[in-house]
């Protein structure tokens, strides 16, 4: 989980701030225009109950309403994240690149605008990619989670935890041309490290305010990852000074 942090410092450090500035003023941009869309939607829903109500239940607005705007936050975590990171897919892949090169101390290429603009088909592609594993799981899911009291909501919680994990470890992955189905089949094979990421992500997007920056945050914290847990079971040569010991002392804890 303590990659999660990371992502925070990293975000940070001098010299990869331009590069969080698009993801997080994207970021901004879709969740504020989508919370003040819904928020009109919430209270056109509490005005038609109220119709129903007779007058002395008009009180229950003030709980109404507070209910109303924690259930907008929770729905803004699951869906407004997605197409965020749809659009911002790009700029993520090429903030990746950055922290992992800040991080190996490899110097990364300078990216051309012309052969950037090129490759955003290849990316958001791979955001299709993303999509259409998650939609049919999804569906199944939110039905258990509509109708199975806590079974259904630990269910959804723990699926959305993996798509999550999904999303932005694949971020480094894709950097390297690494496709999907293998990079899922390292993170199965990696189950700990994987959910413990997803989760904290999961949490952090339910934290209002805190979760406009959950994006770029979790796009170095998983690079991080990358770099520490993942990238030498695709090139051993990608190890760096002192990771073997530090794997021994991972796998051991």
């Amino acid at each position: 989980m303590h990659y999660f942090f990371r992502g925070v410092t990293l975000m940070a450090t001098k010299g990869l701030k331009r590069f969080v500035l698009i993801p997080l003023l994207i970021n901004l941009l879709l969740f504020s225009v989508a919370f003040y869309l819904l928020l009109q939607q919430v209270k056109a829903m509490i005005v038609a109950v109220q119709q129903y109500l007779p007058a002395w239940l008009h009180w229950l607005e003030y709980l109404l309403i507070p209910l109303g705007v924690m259930s907008l936050v929770i729905g803004l975590a699951y869906t407004f994240t997605m197409a965020a990171n749809f659009i911002a897919a790009p700029f993520n892949g090429l903030l990746s690149e950055k922290v992992e090169a800040h991080l190996t101390g490899k110097p990364a290429a300078e990216v051309a605008v012309s052969a950037f603009i090129r490759d955003m088909p290849r990316m958001l592609g791979r955001e299709w990619q993303k999509l259409r594993y998650a939609l049919p799981r999804a569906i199944i899911l939110f039905v258990l989670f509509l109708f199975l009291p806590v079974i259904g909501p630990v269910l959804w919680f723990l699926f959305t935890s993996w798509l999550l994990a999904i999303q932005y470890l694949d971020y480094p992955f894709d950097n390297h041309r690494i496709d999907f189905d293998s990079m899922r089949s390292q993170l199965r094979r990696q189950p700990v490290s994987s959910y413990s990421f997803g989760i904290m992500v999961n949490i952090a997007c339910m934290i209002p305010l805190f979760n406009l920056f959950v994006m770029p945050i979790a796009v170095c914290g998983a690079t991080a990852m990358w770099v520490d847990k993942l990238a030498l079971e695709n090139d051993p040569q990608q190890q760096l000074p002192g990771q073997a010991q530090y794997r021994k002392l991972d796998k051991y804890c």
